[in-house]
């Protein structure tokens, strides 16, 4: 009988040897919990396709972010529903905007919580599309200009990152010449650098109330088939100032999460989007999964990719299972 010289078992048979190999590990401090702010007062509304998930008006997004900081988890990342919609998104650069009394409310009351903020229109546009409508598509330097605008505000309110998700060709260009221009030069900004157009979004949708009222977002997110696009996407926002780049969705885009680390040396964040979060959370509530399991398999799976970031949904629960031992 042949015995192999290398039996992989010798090390995988006890648990202090599984724990001294261990390749890929990730910490508390690799996680962003992303936020929805809604503008209103005594406001905490469930979102139905994902439990655990609230829209909050700013005095219960303090509340929770005050757990999310005891827990240790150093970010949160703000989305705004505001007041009123409009064709342009006016209300995405107000002064007195949903997220940025947020963010103001953030930085007064939990002041040790990195405050980053979701710079697109989609929020703000009563027609769910991510900039200037013009001809029936968006209007690519026409929305740079509106996206500009706001994420000054978000700086001029307290944020300590920015992290536009548009999708506008030049867009990390324009918002980094207008922080610098106006004294906010050490504000760093998270590109969403590879964003597909994705089925996985849909649960996001009912949270930031952002659907599309007509046609869909391919003519400015990546077709979900290419990968040698992310290359170039991701280079462009590289020479364009950003400071961490970011692969949306998570889990279906591993290899590009993988191609994007070993091109570059940026730090590279992913987003375990709404979809992988809400069927995580469907399967465990019918008991097909075990959901703890399934959440620390899929965080350690981005790390190993070569992601150093997540966004995720899941990142309280995370949290707390970290703190816990696992």
């Amino acid at each position: 009988m042949f015995y192999p010289s290398y039996r992989g078992r010798r090390i995988r048979g006890r648990e202090v040897f599984r724990r001294m190999v261990c390749e890929t590990s990730f910490s508390v401090n690799d996680l962003i919990y992303p936020m929805f702010a809604a503008f209103g007062s005594g406001i905490r509304k469930e979102i139905s396709s994902m439990p655990g998930i609230y829209q909050q008006s700013v005095e219960n997004i303090v509340a929770e972010a005050r757990e999310v900081y005891q827990l240790g988890i150093p970010a949160v990342i703000l989305f705004g529903i505001p007041e009123f919609k409009d064709s342009v998104g006016s209300s995405a650069c107000l002064e007195t905007g949903v997220v940025q009394e947020a963010i103001r409310a953030l930085k007064r009351e939990v002041p040790g919580l990195a405050v980053i903020t979701d710079v697109c229109m989609c929020e703000y546009t009563d027609h769910g599309h991510c900039g200037v409508i013009k001809d029936g598509d968006v209007d690519n330097d026409a929305t740079l200009e509106l996206l500009c605008k706001e994420a000054l505000s978000h700086a001029e309110a307290g944020a300590d990152m920015v992290a536009p998700s548009d999708m506008m060709d030049g867009r990390v260009r324009a918002i980094r010449e207008t922080l610098d221009n106006n004294g906010f030069t050490y504000l760093p900004i998270m590109s969403y650098a590879v964003k597909y157009a994705s089925g996985y979004y849909g649960p996001f949708r009912e949270a930031a109330e952002s659907t599309p009222q007509f046609g869909d977002r391919r003519s400015y997110q990546m077709d979900p088939a290419n990968r040698l696009e992310a290359i170039r996407e991701a280079a462009m926002d590289v020479n364009e100032g950003a400071d961490i780049l970011m692969v949306k969705p998570g889990l279906p885009y591993l290899d590009i999460v993988r191609e994007v680390r070993n091109e570059f040396n940026l730090p590279l964040a992913v987003y375990n989007v709404s979809g992988e979060y809400s069927m995580v959370k469907a399967a465990a509530r019918n008991g097909w999964i075990d959901e703890d399991r399934v959440v620390m398999e899929t965080m350690t799976a981005f790390k190993r990719a070569g992601a150093d970031l997540i966004l995720t949904y899941h990142a309280k629960d995370v949290a707390a299972l970290l703190l816990k031992g696992w």
